[in-house]
């Protein structure tokens, strides 16, 4: 949802330090209360026209990636929220929030990868 609302990729870095993937960046935006500096602005052809719709879908997709899984809402709740019949909690710090603090020292990184190759009886 924040992709859709942002025009913006779930794996890039946003911020000028690029240490903020999309998920960081909307909770940094929502913390400093300038959501709407992540709606994309073909969505915002007349300001006030999407405006509303597009800032609870970023604070859905925040709801949605909360640290702690049990904080999380289900799909059939993300639905009730979305057709705009519930007043929204607070989200919580999310779990994908990428920082440069997290990077920082030396992290060696092993990766075994296995690929396995489909072959038709």
């Amino acid at each position: 949802m924040l992709e859709i609302v942002s025009e913006k990729k779930g794996r890039g870095f946003y911020d000028e330090n690029g240490s903020l993937n999309l998920v960081g960046l909307a909770w940094t935006l929502m913390k400093e209360g300038e959501t709407f500096k992540l709606i994309d602005k073909c969505l915002l052809e007349d300001p006030y026209k999407n405006m509303e719709e597009a800032l609870r879908c970023i604070h859905i997709g925040l709801l949605c990636v909360q640290q702690n899984p049990i904080d999380r809402p289900n799909m059939s709740y993300v639905i009730l929220m979305l057709s705009g019949e519930r007043v929204l909690p607070q989200p919580k710090p999310p779990a994908y929030f990428a920082d440069t603090d997290l990077w920082k020292g030396d992290h060696s990184l092993s990766c075994n990868t296995c690929i396995t190759d489909v072959e038709p009886r």
